[in-house]
């Protein structure tokens, strides 16, 4: 049909607007005529209109159902329109009428990398390359997958291949920068960005890389101009505003620029991975309340119907759900950390049980203050110690304490997570315990490699990871109650007493005086020294309740950002209260912080998200505390720990209680004298703060997991006995 040949004519010859009349007189002329079908369909896909395609190329398959070339196009239209189930059948069934086509194995591979069904994409795309080693978009391909798994040193080799077939590729060249970044090589990286910037200033890809490498190097300054340069490029993409807000919040402490920008991004791109959650996020920390409850509502609403909508770590501070809260962590995990097993022997050598602890925050840093004792007071005739380090280095005394109670202290902080996984399988770890979880900076891709025989979620994350390769999580009997376990994707350990360990060591300073802190001596002073984000408008109203109610008393918090207490203050003084009757407290280190919480006279836990080592801390200094027992395992921290001390009388169950029970302390002073006096008489003697008691009962739970394993169990829940 000359129509046909006319419209091939022209397509060929890239003139598409031209060429189309042609092939659709062609269809209108002869609509059983496959060639017009075809290349009709073709053409669509060229024009980025693959709804439109679909039509052509399925009548087409009708009249001629196995030809290679259709259904390849078939499968590329169906994967543009999000049909992957039915385009791998499409792929499959071109590989099979043509076992030797690397185009088709290319686009089965690419496919199957999409929907993380990584090996089987590798094994595809190893077949499109081996039938074609020319083949650049087949290595850039395998590239990428390998990527997704945590090879980067594989993967570099294939953007190099793409280099040399294409020394132009700026794709390839890009990708070779993330590929350098995430094995630790920021200059080089940074370089590669450099270079794919300067043939093509805008590329959108490269400046926000660009300005993600400039960041974890602290070159703040730059990295707030690559994301401009971005936005100067394209103002309206959610990516490049949720990295600006990112860096305005963590390095500039520009909370109100980073929600603005944070809040136009959602309303850009309202489905984009977490962007919501951390929206809310950002307005906890200011305590900007403003559609928080509506908000919480949609976060609550998407993650039941398995969305990317908020992270674990900001959902503990908004949900009270432990059904949702698992939930989360499973989306969370799946999407982020998938699981990756790298090849190793199973068996376990004779000898000591060898602990490897992996944690990003080995040095002066809350989870230190609490754990620098359970190191230095394990068993060394029973246990050998290993910590991988994926810590800053802050020069503390802290950080060398806790470097010289290990065995062997291996850094891990410019290694991939499969490396680092690599590394630690090497050391033959039988149980490696995760002490970030999802909170800090987590290394949660290492676990997802299960280096070691069994893996421990403990204390840096109170909840569920909702990972499989997670065999165990430390609790006790208050935080995760029997019956609780479904909530769980770990198995339950319970410790007697509580699950969190104390520093006997810590500093236990003389009280300062209050009038160096704002404080006058005359007054009730109710303290709270939580992060910002852990108070909510229920609570704080509950709080100014308290100081309208309590004559000359006072509310002495941590002021955690100027904006924060700003929007407290005028909170405040719409409820009738004195603004000035609100007392910022700044940020300081341990020993004068645990000084100064002596000089309050009770402390008020925060809901759903307890004070944790704040109220540790708090105990410690012989400050009493009430809290409200949550629904979930960060709600029923504070109450773990109070019954660790012999007060489960400061425990609550509801709010109304809690308001009640405040109050008639704030009326009491000699009750509170008498906890202050339980408290301070003699710490060692209280279950919280027995730091080696605390060891041996985690040693008892550590040897239970391996005595299973020896035995060819499963992990099950069990109880740790007293």
């Amino acid at each position: 049909m000359q129509w046909v040949k006319d419209a091939l004519a022209l397509h060929q010859a890239g003139r598409l607007a031209d060429a189309e009349p042609l092939y659709l007189k062609a269809v209108d002329a002869d609509k059983d005529f496959y060639p017009a079908l075809h290349l009709m369909g073709v053409l669509r896909l060229q024009q980025g209109r693959a709804a439109e395609a679909l039509p052509f190329i399925q009548r087409a398959l009708g009249i001629q159902p196995n030809t290679p070339e259709t259904l390849a196009n078939y499968g590329i239209a169906l994967e543009a329109t999000g049909g992957y189930t039915e385009a791998l059948e499409a792929f499959e069934r071109v590989v099979n009428l043509n076992p030797n086509d690397s185009r088709a194995w290319n686009n089965r591979g690419a496919l199957l990398s999409k929907v993380h069904r990584n090996e089987e994409a590798l094994a595809d795309l190893d077949r499109a390359v081996s039938l074609d080693p020319l083949y650049a978009d087949a290595w850039m391909n395998r590239g990428t997958t390998l990527m997704a798994v945590s090879r980067m040193e594989d993967a570099l080799e294939c953007f190099d291949r793409v280099l040399r077939l294409r020394p132009d590729d700026l794709e390839a060249r890009n990708s070779r920068g993330l590929a350098l970044k995430a094995m630790g090589q920021a200059g080089h990286s940074l370089a590669e960005f450099d270079r794919v910037l300067k043939e093509k200033p805008d590329h959108l890809r490269a400046l926000i890389n660009r300005a993600t490498v400039l960041g974890a190097m602290g070159r703040v300054e730059e990295e707030l101009q690559s994301y401009d340069r971005a936005l100067a490029a394209q103002p309206d993409v959610a990516e490049v505003l949720i990295g600006r807000a990112y860096c305005l919040r963590t390095y500039k402490n520009d909370l109100a620029g980073a929600i603005a920008d944070q809040q136009r991004a959602v309303a850009i791109q309202p489905d984009y991975p977490y962007a919501r959650g951390d929206l809310v996020h950002m307005k906890m920390l200011a305590a900007d309340w403003r559609g928080v409850t509506g908000e919480l509502a949609v976060l609550n609403q998407g993650v039941r119907e398995g969305k990317r909508v908020v992270n674990p770590y900001v959902y503990q501070g908004l949900s009270s759900s432990p059904g949702d809260l698992l939930a989360s962590a499973k989306i969370y995990t799946q999407d982020k950390y998938p699981p990756l097993p790298i090849p190793r022997d199973r068996g376990r050598r004779q000898g000591k049980i060898r602990l490897g602890y992996l944690c990003s925050d080995f040095r002066a840093q809350a989870t230190m203050h609490l754990s620098a004792g359970l190191f230095e007071h394990h068993d060394r005739s029973r246990f050998e110690l290993i910590g991988f380090d994926n810590s800053p280095e802050d020069g503390s005394p802290m950080r060398r304490r806790v470097i010289s109670a290990f065995d062997k202290f291996v850094p891990i902080q410019t290694l991939s997570d499969r490396a680092a996984a690599h590394l630690i399988a090497a050391n033959d770890i039988d149980i490696l315990v995760n002490l970030n979880g999802y909170f800090g900076t987590p290394r949660m891709g290492v676990c997802a490699h299960r280096p070691a025989l069994l893996q421990v979620n403990y204390l840096g994350f109170p909840g569920s990871l909702g990972a499989e390769y997670m065999d165990y999580i430390l609790a006790d009997a208050e935080v995760i109650p029997k019956g609780e376990e479904p909530f769980y994707s770990e198995k339950v350990v319970r410790l007697p007493n509580s699950y969190q360990i104390n520093d006997s060591l810590r500093p236990r300073p003389a009280p300062g005086i209050r009038a160096v802190h704002g404080l006058k001596e005359t007054d009730f002073v109710f303290c709270h020294f939580n992060y910002s984000y852990k108070i909510t408008p229920e609570i704080f109203a509950l709080w100014l309740r308290l100081l309208s109610r309590v004559r000359s008393s006072v509310l002495w918090i941590l002021e955690s950002n100027a904006l924060f207490a700003a929007n407290l203050r005028s909170e405040a003084e719409r409820a009738g209260i004195d603004p000035a009757r609100l007392v910022f407290a700044a940020r300081t280190e341990i020993s004068a912080h645990l000084s100064r919480l002596a000089l309050g006279d009770l402390f008020l836990d925060s809901l759903p998200y307890n004070a944790h080592t704040s109220a540790s801390d708090a105990l410690w200094a012989g400050l009493p505390l009430i809290t409200c027992r949550g629904k979930a395992f960060a709600g029923r921290v504070a109450a773990s720990l109070l019954r660790a001390v012999g007060l489960p009388e400061l425990i609550t169950e509801s709010l109304d209680e809690y308001e009640s029970l405040a109050l008639a302390l704030a009326n009491d002073r000699m009750r509170l004298q008498s906890y202050r006096d339980r408290l301070t008489r003699d710490p060692g003697r209280l279950h919280l703060f027995d730091t080696a008691r605390t060891t041996r009962h985690i040693e008892m739970a550590y040897e239970t997991m391996i005595a299973r394993w020896n035995k060819d169990e499963l992990p099950e829940s069990f109880s740790v006995p007293e």
